[in-house]
């Protein structure tokens, strides 16, 4: 009795902190979710530019070797504290916003491309072609930015066979919520059947383009107001640079004083150029079905 009334009260106790954790993970989950958002973006922003096998955590930690780095540089030119840690400090978000700069530019270039690729597809299908050929033919008839892609889903469709499987990689790969869509239309178009394909595909193209075309005049229409911004952050600094190379204005920003304006300029400067851009910013899609 005494063995099955330690046995009981193990369970009930381990039951009790099983649910005191679960209660303690929901007030913590939000917090949780919004990092493993902005991880998976910046995983997604890597997978775009071809560096699939780099982690968010490989990048931070370039970012840290750099920062240090330019701090060194700039302690060893200026010998001033406070400006070098600046320029550290500037060095350490260079290599995420170079990652983002690169991503936004490939999915910038693949606005026109997709569909091309819609109607690939569409006329493969037409022809007689099942889905499985008709997407490993795009490795060498499709869109060329997006045939080194397509090239890996025949290389994995030949090797397993495994036709849902094989458009989870490719997903994987293409990390763009375009081709999400496109890729999902495709399974449910495998796994129930349907003769609606074709018009699918189509209607799915002509948005394409009808989006291309209307966001593409409208970041024509504001692209200067946003290189002004850029313009408007970046002078400051830059002659901040050129004045601490002066021994006596090293000096004068080497103080507490000097700590103080660099701060409170970094932090006016970096609020206002966010605000800039989330006011003119055009709403972009979410991967919601990755």
């Amino acid at each position: 009795m005494a063995v099955k009334g330690i046995i009981l009260g193990a369970v009930l106790g381990m039951g009790a902190l099983l649910i005191f954790m679960s209660a303690w993970e929901d007030e913590r989950s939000p917090k949780r979710r919004a990092r493993s958002r902005a991880a998976q973006r910046l995983s997604d922003d890597l997978t775009r530019i071809g560096l699939l096998r780099v982690e968010p955590i490989h990048l931070a930690a370039v970012s840290v070797l750099l920062a240090g780095l330019v701090f060194l540089i700039a302690l060893g030119a200026t010998t001033a504290m406070v400006p070098s840690i600046a320029a550290g400090a500037l060095a350490l978000t260079a290599p995420i916003a170079i990652v983002r700069m690169l991503a936004q530019k490939r999915r910038d270039s693949l606005k026109d491309v997709w569909p091309d690729l819609i109607e690939h597809v569409n006329s493969a299908v037409r022809a007689g072609m099942s889905l499985p050929e008709a997407l490993a033919q795009l490795a060498e008839h499709g869109p060329e930015p997006l045939r080194d892609s397509f090239s890996d889903f025949a290389r994995d469709y030949q090797a397993t066979g495994d036709f849902g499987h094989c458009l989870d990689r490719l997903k994987m790969r293409l990390a763009d919520p375009v081709g999400d869509r496109i890729v999902e239309a495709l399974r449910i178009t495998r796994d129930v059947g349907g003769t609606d394909l074709g018009a699918l595909l189509r209607t799915l193209a002509q948005f394409l383009r009808d989006d291309a075309r209307v966001r593409s005049e409208l970041e024509a229409r504001q692209s200067w107001t946003v290189n002004g911004a850029r313009l408007a952050l970046v002078a400051p600094w830059a002659v901040l640079a050129m004045m601490v190379m002066r021994p006596e204005a090293a000096e004068a920003y080497d103080t507490p004083a000097g700590a103080a304006l660099i701060a409170g300029g970094a932090v006016v400067s970096i609020a206002a150029y966010r605000l800039m851009v989330r006011i003119g910013r055009l709403p972009h899609d979410q991967r919601t079905l990755a």
